[in-house]
């Protein structure tokens, strides 16, 4: 699907062949039983590599899926309290926090407020406040405190270990 009448041509070593006009370049290709693939379309003239087309296909997609493979997703895993969670219960979800954020996810934490509680939000700061000297070693506060609606929400991250 080459359109130009000369290109460079490159063989599969990697060394370069030199100019050639489109039909010979393709008799060199079919001659070595391999195809001729455009590689920089944009240059003059354009540049072609003599190649298994077909191994090239299966070389990058292989790449592709180790790469995705590679990657780490990362979720976000919530927890609700109150802004009078008792010390026990307090304590529970405090384990799990420091489970989420040493796994590797971020940590959103919400305090609901209920009825007349939401004259209150300090308490709910003080239980935020609480969570972040909990977890200063092994976290860190990406997203401050901030009061929405009836919620008050904050996010923890993982911290960077170098």
């Amino acid at each position: 699907m080459i359109r130009r009448p000369e290109v460079r041509v490159i063989n599969p070593d990697g060394q370069q062949l030199g100019v050639y006009p489109i039909h010979q370049a393709l008799a060199i290709a079919s001659e070595l039983g391999l195809d001729l693939v455009e590689i920089n379309p944009k240059s003059d003239p354009p540049v072609c590599r003599i190649m298994d087309f077909g191994k090239f296909k299966y070389e990058q997609k292989k790449q592709a899926n180790a790469a995705r493979k590679r990657q780490k997703v990362i979720e976000i895993k919530e927890v609700k309290m109150r802004p009078k969670t008792d010390d026990h219960d307090f304590d529970f979800k405090m384990k799990h926090i420091l489970r989420f954020l040493e796994e590797g996810n971020k940590a959103k934490v919400t305090i609901r407020f209920r009825g007349r509680e939401i004259a209150h939000p300090e308490a709910a700061a003080r239980v935020l406040n609480r969570v972040v000297e909990l977890v200063k070693d092994v976290g860190v506060v990406e997203q401050e405190y901030r009061l929405e609606g009836r919620t008050m929400t904050m996010l923890l991250g993982p911290a960077k270990t170098s």
